[in-house]
C-alpha cells in the first residue's frame, strides 16, 4: 500500500507510522530524514534545497516532490511505503498523484489542548532519537534512556510558544488537505486521543479493512 500520515504536531503520527510500517512489511518514510540525507548527500535536488534552507526560506514544492520521488523509486518500495510528514500542502499533492496517487491517507484527529499536552512534556534522547512521554511513554529510569542510557531533553521547538506557532501554520496550511482527500475518498480518519497501543491496534485495523476493500473495487 502507498499511504500517507496527517495530523497536527503532537498527534502521534510520527511513532505510528513507524508501528504501522514495521506491522505491514512496507516502508516508512520521514520526509525530514530524507530532505537531511540529500542535503547530507549533496545530491543535485539536495544541494538546491541546502540554498533555500541556508537562506530561511521554505524549501519550493518542485524541489521537495524530486526528492520524493526519488525516495519512492528505490527498490525498498516496491511493496509499499507509508508518508511521514508529506504533503503538507494541496499543490504537493496534487504534484504527488501525478507522480504515483496513494492509495489512502490516515488522518490522526486529537485536539489542539492534548497536543500543546504532549509536546510541551515529552522528552528526546538526542543521541538515538527515542521520544518519551510521563504519561504514555515513561522511560524506565526517570531522565534516562532506556536503549542508550543517554540523558533525555527538551527540544527546543517542544516550547509552549513554539508548540502554538506550529499549529497555526498546521491549521493553515496543511488542514486543508483533510477535505483534499475526503473528496477523493482516499481520507481514513482515526481519533488519536485514547492510549498509544488502543490508537494502534484500532489503526491497523481500519488501514487492512481499506486494503480489502481497494482490491475488491
Amino acid at each position: 500500500m502507498k499511504l500517507s500520515i496527517l495530523g497536527p504536531p503532537g498527534s502521534g503520527k510520527g511513532t505510528q507510522s513507524t508501528r504501522l510500517a514495521d506491522r505491514l512489511g512496507i516502508v516508512h518514510i520521514s520526509t525530514g530524514d530524507i530532505l537531511r540525507t540529500a542535503v547530507k548527500d549533496k545530491t543535485v535536488l539536495g544541494k538546491k534545497a541546502h540554498e533555500f534552507i541556508n537562506s530561511g526560506q521554505l524549501v519550493p514544492d518542485d524541489v521537495m516532490i524530486g526528492i520524493v520521488k526519488e525516495r519512492i523509486s528505490e527498490k525498498d518500495c516496491k511493496k509499499g511505503f507509508i508518508l511521514d510528514g508529506f504533503p503538507r500542502t494541496i499543490p504537493q499533492a496534487e504534484m504527488l498523484d501525478t507522480i504515483i496517487p496513494l492509495d489512502g491517507v490516515i488522518f490522526f484527529d486529537v485536539s489542539e489542548e492534548a497536543c500543546v499536552a504532549r509536546l510541551t512534556t515529552r522528552k528526546i534522547c538526542p543521541k538515538c532519537g527515542l521520544i518519551y512521554n510521563p504519561t504514555t511513554h515513561p522511560p524506565l529510569v526517570a531522565g534516562k534512556c532506556d536503549k542508550c542510557k543517554g540523558p533525555l531533553a527538551t527540544r527546543d521547538d517542544d516550547k509552549v510558544e513554539t508548540v502554538k506557532e506550529r499549529l497555526k501554520v498546521y491549521n493553515k496550511s496543511t488542514e486543508p488537505l483533510v477535505n483534499f482527500y475526503k473528496n477523493s475518498g482516499r481520507l481514513l480518519h482515526i481519533d488519536a486521543s485514547p492510549p498509544p497501543d488502543e490508537v494502534f491496534e484500532k489503526l491497523v485495523e481500519m488501514v487492512q479493512a481499506h486494503e480489502r476493500g481497494s482490491a475488491r473495487d
